[in-house]
């Protein structure tokens, strides 16, 4: 969708009630299934088709789409479980028409919307605002005041009943506010039908002449006592909250996740034998005439099809708006969904996940079910079913953490007959050892124990199964698993993690691992690792473990896995996140691993000199601490060094901890510096550069591959509640970048000899993404025109010209900048910038003032997070805080700030997971050998043939740049700056 084109979006619900109530009663001759409803839905959207192919009428769209409300339950009942509770059930005979007129959409090859806890208003209001900020106009056909607010200069709604536009000032005209003042005025006045309390003794006549006199609703909310009208003035002050409760239950979400983006809505030419076949099935013979001519079909050809009710779509019923106050008579609501006999009797996604968890809790894992697979032929029978049934449980037990060093001992397999059998009692399980060692040979180098599947053929057998995309193979944490076949030769295809899936559902609810599943969803504790592998100097490797005791822990292993993979599957499409799994998430784990495979090459003699300029630094800095002090000790001893400050030297701030012990940590001694301190600040530089030689110097060297001679990182999906990845075993996203020792570190990154390091970064792409999410006209243009984006805030804050700016000014616009993002408090920025904390305050004060669309959007984040326990990247990722209602006000404000920044950071981190997903396709579409080998943070890094630098740097940015498209189009463009070097410090 682009500036020019014009969306309609139709009212499904309010077309259903007022088709329903504007005809006689209809019934379909050969079987009397009711059909009124039905009959007059597709007349009047065949009508608004019709005008909109007449140029002579008007507007003519170029998308459509029809929203229905899913359900009568939505999010607005958990803050208010009253709301709309005086709503009766639906007239029996609208019931089956509820599918039927789904149906009737889709065959008129219209997109039609719903979505779970949420109205067809909400989603109308998001998808008019995404078509808004893409420059396109909009046409709500419904005449329903709860859209009114959405009106403006390029939103309008149609009635279609009365043929009438009404705009902006129509609202005004209608109510005595503009749409702007709509919220406000139906918090104040409540709506009967909706069961919104609103105030008592409030009509719309009153609302709008206060709201004219005071503004807004905070305003007359905080004016309250100056009311002169007595009764007016006590039901003011008695129920403001109940006002902003209404102002809640009436606003609209214009965030609604929506499964289509905008380009689906484009509006395609009807099918006209599918639409008369499907009218022809209905018995419309008027209307199928009439659409047979308008589409050239031969109606006389076309045979009809079987149009039958759907009970299990019908319990969907829409949420029926009878419309204005004053619509007329024969429009009165009528309800908002089926009768419960549907909705129970419904196999619908939430039902199917109830039914399986349900069914988990109540099973039992019993192994003496397991079997210990030992020769070809049973294996073989064990993969045939496999691919009979088209999925298998499967987990590799190995005799190391390190994927790319492990050996493959043994795998475990997991099946079930039928996998849609909410029980899953039909699960069984099988280990099969392949280099299981003697204990007692232990001095000698261990003998195999006997009568295990042989090596080569049973692999020959499991590669069959794994590639075969057909089968689905289900594992926890499979990205191991996957890259320890991938070096035995064998490419995983098709295939679902659990843990990633947990993952999705409940990031930020806790840990995704296997074991803390199993407790959480199947009621059972699985054997620990330590019990047969034992702990400390006694422990073996799992090749030593005796084949009884590996065939109950691996194929245990197999069999939860299974069980959660029921249980967990059904929820993401229950909870509308199978989009965020499986575009975000499985697609990255073969990405990932490929990456881990390649690994960086490092060089040595590099890390050795910077360990002796280390070493040396520090032992400066020892010598300068202790003459400082007055007297040696040990600098790396917590407690001498509390002693020195907080006894000897008397500094202040001093806090003991619960063992009694002077508080010594980071952001003590960061305090005290600011303050002045000089013994502080060097203890902290000392501590810097002993962390940097013992965690990268020292000890890089060591994670050098005996054979690929390179360092392979290992990369977590899951560990993060924002969807940020992170690095292991060496963590390579800590090296810090802004201290010339952090950067000599990265000049140890080199490529191999003949390429380059091709460094990729994101510029300023959290502040982007806020600019994109909270609207910041002032952020978006600055975007758009490419500005420096600190230069121009401290423009905005300070008055200062852009031209010759102070580097101190802006170094304190950046700050705020990104200290906005995070949630900072006065205090920190006045610690950050060294100035007194009312100034900060004033600084921060001044920010909200000058970008106003920032607060807003913190409010409405923390609102958004109290009420729902998550919030929501751009992506529809969830990042969950339970803590934010916490009674507790540390633990409240910590997850407050957790949750303003969670969206930011996660769109972030959600739209360089798209890129790194494109990007291995890209590259090898346009045969350029390009290796993806890193990802830290908003930067991936390459190693590029020389010869083909110049030709992969515009890919690599092309790919990055359209990262979120087509899912999101941006306000603001994104920007990559790619660059070529031998190292890694040259080339970022």
């Amino acid at each position: 969708m682009k500036a020019g084109d014009h969306l309609f979006l139709i009212d499904g619900s309010g077309y259903i009630f007022r088709a329903y109530h504007a005809l006689p009663p209809l019934t379909r001759k050969s079987d009397g299934l009711p059909v009124g409803a039905v009959s007059g839905f597709c007349n009047m959207l065949w009508k608004l088709l019709s005008d909109a192919r007449d140029t002579s009428v008007g507007v003519t769209p170029t998308h459509f789409a029809v929203i229905f409300d899913h359900s009568a339950k939505n999010f607005r009942h958990d803050l208010y479980t009253d709301y709309k509770a005086n709503r009766s059930a639906p007239p029996e005979d609208l019931v089956p028409q509820f599918a039927l007129i789904r149906q009737a959409t889709r065959a008129f090859n219209i997109p039609c919307i719903e979505r779970e806890g949420f109205e067809a208003d909400d989603i109308i209001a998001t998808y008019a605002r995404l078509a808004e900020g893409v420059g396109a106009d909009v046409t709500i056909v419904s005449s329903d005041k709860d859209l009114m607010q959405l009106v403006g200069e390029h939103v309008s709604l149609y009635d279609s009943m009365k043929d009438r536009q009404i705009g902006p000032a129509e609202v005004r005209e209608k109510w005595g506010v503009g749409p702007e003042g709509m919220i406000d005025l139906q918090a104040l006045v409540g709506d009967s039908i909706d069961n919104v309390p609103g105030i008592p003794g409030i009509g719309p006549k009153t609302a709008a002449q206060l709201l004219d006199e005071y503004g807004d609703l905070d305003t007359l909310l905080e004016h309250a006592g100056e009311i002169k009208q007595k009764k007016r003035r006590e039901n003011l002050l008695e129920f403001a909250e109940q006002a902003r409760l209404s102002r809640d239950l009436v606003r609209l979400k214009t965030d609604t996740p929506v499964d289509l983006d905008l380009t689906a809505l484009v509006l395609e030419p009807q099918d006209g034998p599918r639409l008369v076949a499907f009218l022809k099935g209905l018995e419309f013979s008027s209307l199928t005439r009439r659409v047979a001519e308008a589409t050239g079909t031969d109606a006389a050809t076309v045979e009809a099809e079987t149009v039958e009710g759907e009970a299990g779509s019908a319990a969907h019923g829409p949420d029926l708006d009878p419309g204005d106050a004053d619509a007329d008579a024969d429009t009165k609501a009528v309800g908002a969904r089926a009768s419960d006999a549907f909705a129970n009797g419904a196999w619908t996604p939430a039902a199917l996940a109830a039914k399986r968890s349900e069914a988990a809790a109540a099973g039992t894992i019993d192994h003496a079910r397991y079997h210990c697979i030992r020769d070809l032929e049973t294996l073989k029978l064990w993969a045939e079913e496999a691919r009979q049934s088209g999925l298998v449980a499967f987990d590799t037990e190995t005799n190391s953490l390190d994927a790319m060093q492990a050996d493959l001992v043994g795998f475990s397999l997991a099946l079930t007959h039928d996998v849609r059998d909410a029980s899953g009692a039909a699960i069984r399980a099988a280990y099969v050892p392949l280099l299981h060692r003697k204990q007692e040979d232990d001095l000698l180098g261990g003998g195999l124990v006997e009568d295990q599947v042989p090596f080569d053929e049973a692999l020959s057998i499991l590669k069959a199964v794994l590639e075969d995309a057909s089968i689905l193979k289900i594992g926890q944490n499979l990205k191991y698993d996957w890259l320890v076949m991938k070096r035995h030769g064998v490419t995983i295809a098709g295939f679902d993690d659990t843990l990633l899936i947990s993952y999705v559902l409940d990031a930020g609810r806790g840990n995704h691992g296997m074991d803390v599943l199993s407790e959480r969803w199947l009621g059972h504790t699985p054997i620990p690792y330590k019990e047969v592998c034992g702990t400390g100097r006694s422990a073996i490797t799992f090749e030593r473990v005796d084949l009884e005791a590996a065939t109950r822990y691996a194929a245990e292993d197999a069999d939860v896995t299974l069980r959660l993979w029921l249980v967990l599957k059904p929820r993401l499409v229950a909870d509308g996140l199978i989009a965020v799994y499986e575009r975000l998430e499985r697609p990255l784990v073969a990405v990932l691993a490929r990456m881990e495979e390649r690994g960086v090459s490092v060089d040595r003699q590099i890390l050795s000199r910077l360990s002796g300029e280390l070493a040396q630094g520090a032992a400066a800095l020892e010598a300068e601490i202790q003459e400082i002090a007055g007297e040696p000790f040990n600098i790396g001893s917590t407690k001498q060094l509390g002693e020195i400050l907080f006894g000897k030297l008397g500094l202040p701030g001093g806090a003991k901890t619960k063992g009694g012990q002077w508080s010594t940590s980071a952001q003590v001694l960061e305090d005290l510096a600011a303050a002045g301190h000089e013994l502080p600040r060097k203890i902290v530089d000392w501590r810097q550069l002993t962390k940097l030689k013992s965690t990268y110097t020292d000890a890089l060297p060591g994670y050098i591959h005996p054979t690929t001679t390179r360092v392979h990182t290992s990369y977590a999906l899951a560990s993060t509640t924002t969807g940020r990845l992170s690095s292991s075993e060496p963590n390579l996203q800590n090296i810090p970048i802004r201290t010339a020792v952090g950067r000599k570190i990265r000049t140890a990154f080199v490529a191999e000899r003949g390429h380059k390091l091709v460094s990729a970064d994101y510029s300023q792409i959290e502040l982007r993404v806020l600019a994109h999410v909270a609207e910041i006209p002032q952020l978006v243009q600055a975007f758009a025109d490419d500005m420096d984006i600190h230069a121009m805030t401290a423009s905005e804050m300070f008055g200062v010209p852009v031209e010759g700016m102070p580097g101190e000014v802006r170094r304190r616009a950046k700050a705020i900048n990104f200290g906005i993002i995070y949630g900072i408090s006065a205090f920190g920025l006045a610690n950050q910038l060294g100035i007194e904390r009312s100034e900060a305050g004033d600084y921060i004060k001044r920010y909200f003032e000058r970008f106003p669309g920032i607060r807003d959007y913190i409010e409405d984040t923390k609102a958004f997070a109290r009420q729902h326990g998550y919030v929501e990247t751009i992506f529809g990722r969830r990042a969950h805080y339970p803590e934010i209602r916490s009674a507790n006000p540390s633990m409240r404000a910590f997850n407050e700030r957790a949750a303003i920044n969670a969206p930011i950071q996660g769109s972030a981190a959600d739209v360089i997971r798209r890129a790194m997903i494109r990007m291995e396709d890209a590259l090898a579409h346009s045969n350029l050998a390009a290796r993806m080998l890193l990802q830290v943070h908003d930067e991936l890094i390459f190693e590029v043939p020389d010869d083909e630098v110049e030709a992969t740097m515009p890919l690599v940015r092309s790919v990055m740049e359209e990262a979120a498209m087509p899912a999101r189009a941006m306000r603001v463009p994104l920007r990559v700056d790619v660059r070529a070097a031998d190292n890694w410090d040259e080339a970022h």
